[in-house]
């Protein structure tokens, strides 16, 4: 695929991913309130992000036609 997400929407993805992945384990081990199904939630968003993120490639952004780089 060819590449369409920028740099600066790269290290936003990449960032968030992380920010929603470390939110999700804590949920898990039931650091922070939530409702159980809110980690596998977050965890399978952050893996979306951190994955589009790290390759430049957008699936959804291929189907709309946006390109941010």
């Amino acid at each position: 695929m060819e590449k369409n997400v920028g740099q600066v929407d790269s290290i936003a993805r990449v960032g968030l991913g992380a920010i929603l992945g470390i939110v999700s384990l804590l949920v898990l081990a039931g650091t922070v309130g939530g409702p159980a199904i809110l980690s596998p939630i977050l965890g399978i968003v952050a893996v979306i992000l951190l994955v589009t993120g790290l390759t430049g490639t957008c699936g959804l952004y291929s189907v709309l036609g946006i390109r941010t780089n």
